[in-house]
């Protein structure tokens, strides 16, 4: 902490804007405005409530520091994330933009960490993941840090989302950024609201095909909350294969290499490949197996690829438990 105080007293006026979308995230929505009012150089806090249905806008009116810097929209319908992030942008006036979810918080001089360095478009730092049980003995001093920069590009970034059953979730999809606002309107880039699922990363990638400077910290100043009924483990089936077309949509652009061509459309099979065992099996709830089998065999690339994907699943669940726990926090990346 000491080591940036020389560096926060020459900091020009308070120059980010942090963003929030909520749904009915009540419970949470405090912790992450206060923990964003906390921070020198924040010009202002827009959350935008995405229709919530419980007390979500009178929790982030009673986490109101009383200094002005906060103002709570309503969006008269429920929209998605990159809805909410798009208005609390276009209300926004600050010249930084920082993404920050409802269920999670910023650890203290965040900012002033990641503004030591001004040579990019987008920055983001490491995530420290927490499980919701044990928030309450979270101590973020005892934070792994480490100030080393490095720049992404599109293939390192689009290698980096593709998943795997046998690790935990690192795709750097997750990262929550600062972005230039310069460069984003210039480049006319903002969240692609078909979308409700993979919104950060079509934006990134948008963004780094335009020729964003992007640079990623391996310091962690941002606190992901973990739950066991987290909706990023049940997505709809619609919400992936919209994201199939959106990385589709980025290739059909033409404005790529061969290589990052290449591993848009990996990325791209990977997700359709989950969309179809989703589709598979709602058509089994909905017309049973024997029927869902034959819709499938139409198309025999996917029928193979889910029949593979339901075996591993039957595979998982025929393997002994292991006794392991889950750890209390973990990294996005090492």
């Amino acid at each position: 902490m000491h080591g940036h105080s020389l560096f926060m007293a020459t900091l020009p006026a308070p120059t980010v804007a942090v963003v929030i979308g909520v749904y009915n995230a009540g419970e949470t929505i405090g912790r992450a405005i206060l923990s964003a009012l906390a921070q020198a150089e924040v010009r202002e806090v827009i959350v935008v409530d995405d229709a919530s249905t419980d007390d979500s806008v009178a929790m982030a009116r009673s986490a109101d520091d009383g200094s002005g810097r906060l103002v709570i929209l309503q969006q008269p319908a429920n929209a998605g994330p990159a809805a909410a992030r798009n208005r609390a942008i276009a209300s926004s006036h600050a010249p930084y933009i920082a993404v920050l979810d409802a269920d999670d918080f910023l650890l203290p001089d965040r900012f002033s960490v990641l503004f030591a360095d001004r040579d990019w478009d987008l920055i983001a730092d490491n995530i420290v993941f927490v499980s919701e049980d044990c928030i309450d003995q979270f101590c973020h001093s005892a934070i792994r840090n480490d100030g080393r920069l490095t720049q992404l590009d599109l293939s390192t970034f689009v290698r980096r989302n593709m998943s795997s059953r046998s690790t935990p979730r690192g795709e750097l999809g997750f990262l929550k950024v600062v972005m230039r606002r310069e460069f984003f309107d210039k480049a006319a880039i903002r969240y692609d609201e078909s979308l409700r699922l993979g919104e950060d990363y079509v934006l990134y990638c948008q963004a780094l095909a335009a020729g964003a400077r992007f640079r990623l910290s391996r310091h962690c100043g941002y606190v992901a909350i973990e739950r066991g009924n987290s909706l990023s483990g049940r997505h709809r089936t619609e919400d992936l294969f919209a994201l199939a077309s959106a990385d589709a949509r980025l290739i059909e652009a033409g404005s790529l290499s061969s290589g990052e061509d290449l591993l848009l459309q990996r990325h791209r099979d990977q997700i359709l490949a989950k969309a179809n065992h989703r589709h598979f099996l709602d058509e089994r709830h909905r017309i049973g197996l024997a029927r869902a089998v034959l819709s499938l065999a139409m198309h025999p690339k996917a029928l193979l690829g889910v029949m593979r994907d339901v075996l591993l699943d039957k595979l998982a669940l025929v393997r002994p438990a292991t006794p392991e726990a889950r750890p209390p926090l973990r990294y996005l990346f090492d």
